[in-house]
């Protein structure tokens, strides 16, 4: 009983079908699931090695949340975005994101700035490294920092849902472009953080969003 009990939590005492969950939903926000690259649910099942039903759950979760689509006789894929959907996104990061940055640069204190600072370091390295995926872990991790000093979890709820719709793209830009060209606004976020300076803060990002959203169209 005991050993049926801990083989259905994970280290961190996270439910097992949350922690399917979480796992499906990092390989489609960070683009080991290609946009249009169609799988089985018995590939998931395989690949994520974990039992049908968790796998089936994380594949519901991720339907309504638009990050996975179903295409039939048990198959799904990343939607591949058009022109449309991209400005539809863009429209609504902008909308949401400076907001957040804003609040964020009036609740910020000095363990935050270091934080983010610490990221941000990791990432420069993973871009001189030409890490990809360390590039985009590192990256969401500065944004989700930014969002939660931001205390508005409602927009960041929002926000999280968006960056799973537009996520695999990126991946697929950085695979073409490589690491060295992407755009970075986040020493001048910090900067604005230190400073306590909304709304040079919303610049920041606003920039930030409107860059990497512009080559993701770039790409298409």
């Amino acid at each position: 009983m005991a050993e049926n009990a801990a083989e259905a939590r994970t280290q961190a005492g996270m439910p097992a079908h949350e922690q399917v969950y979480r796992n499906l939903r990092e390989a489609v926000l960070f683009g080991t699931l290609a946009p249009g690259e169609p799988v089985t649910i018995q590939g998931l099942v395989e690949r994520l090695g974990a039992g049908m039903t968790p796998v089936r759950e994380a594949i519901r979760r991720l339907t309504a949340e638009g990050a996975l689509q179903a295409l039939g006789n048990r198959r799904i894929e990343v939607p591949v975005l058009g022109a449309a959907a991209l400005e539809e996104l863009t429209e609504a990061r902008l909308a949401l994101e400076p907001r957040l940055a804003v609040r964020a640069a009036g609740r910020a204190g000095p363990e935050e700035v270091a934080r983010l600072v610490e990221i941000d370091a990791r990432l420069d390295r993973a871009i001189l490294r030409g890490d990809i995926e360390g590039y985009l872990r590192e990256n969401h991790a500065f944004h989700s920092v930014l969002n939660d000093t931001a205390q508005a979890p409602v927009m960041k709820a929002l926000t999280e849902s968006l960056w799973l719709r537009f996520g695999p793209s990126l991946r697929v830009v950085c695979g073409q472009m490589g690491t060295r060209h992407l755009p970075d606004c986040h020493k001048d976020l910090v900067r604005a953080l230190e400073a306590r300076d909304g709304a040079a803060a919303a610049r920041a990002i606003e920039q930030d969003v409107a860059q990497g959203m512009e080559m993701i169209l770039q790409s298409l």
